[in-house]
């Protein structure tokens, strides 16, 4: 004898949480939005943001630079980047005359602070660098500066959705 129609509602789709299509999401690498301005030298996805998922406070994507390239003088106002180093090496320099200077490598996280000028530069002549970059927020933010970059820009630039332009 069944016991169906003890629990009517128990397998009931009239009245589903709203949990299941506003919970978690998993976006799959191979399924990543590339429909984002791009620049030669450069691939750009978005995995998370607010067209995506409804993300409110974040972005988050990769970001493949190749070999050379660098942006200019530039902060990102009041958001905070955060970027994690997947393959090959990163060279960030700092500063009001961007003076300071750090290299990351695969596994390292770079954090970039609210307002502090820097330069992002591909460090390796022949490699491609691999990074997945989170923003703070999902508007695109990019301050241009008039500093003269310790390493001045040249062959392709790195753009991400904070500069889609290359940032210089």
């Amino acid at each position: 004898m069944s016991h169906e129609h003890e629990h009517p509602h128990s397998h009931s789709h009239e009245h589903e949480p709203a949990w299941k299509h506003d919970g978690v999401r998993v976006v799959p690498g191979n399924q990543l939005d590339g429909n984002v301005p791009s620049t030669p030298g450069m691939d750009r996805k978005a995995a998370i943001n607010f067209a995506r998922v409804g993300a409110q406070k974040l972005w988050a994507g990769t970001v493949t630079i190749h070999a050379n390239a660098k942006t200019g003088a530039h902060h990102h106002g009041p958001l905070e980047s955060v970027i994690y180093v997947v393959k090959g090496r990163a060279r960030m320099r700092w500063g009001e005359h961007l003076e300071f200077t750090a290299e990351a490598g695969p596994g390292d996280f770079i954090y970039v602070p609210p307002y502090v000028p820097h330069q992002e530069i591909n460090a390796s002549p022949t490699e491609v660098l691999e990074c997945v970059l989170c923003r703070s927020d999902g508007q695109a933010v990019a301050v241009n500066l008039d500093i003269e970059p310790v390493e001045k820009p040249e062959q392709v630039l790195w753009v991400d959705p904070t500069h889609p332009h290359g940032g210089v």
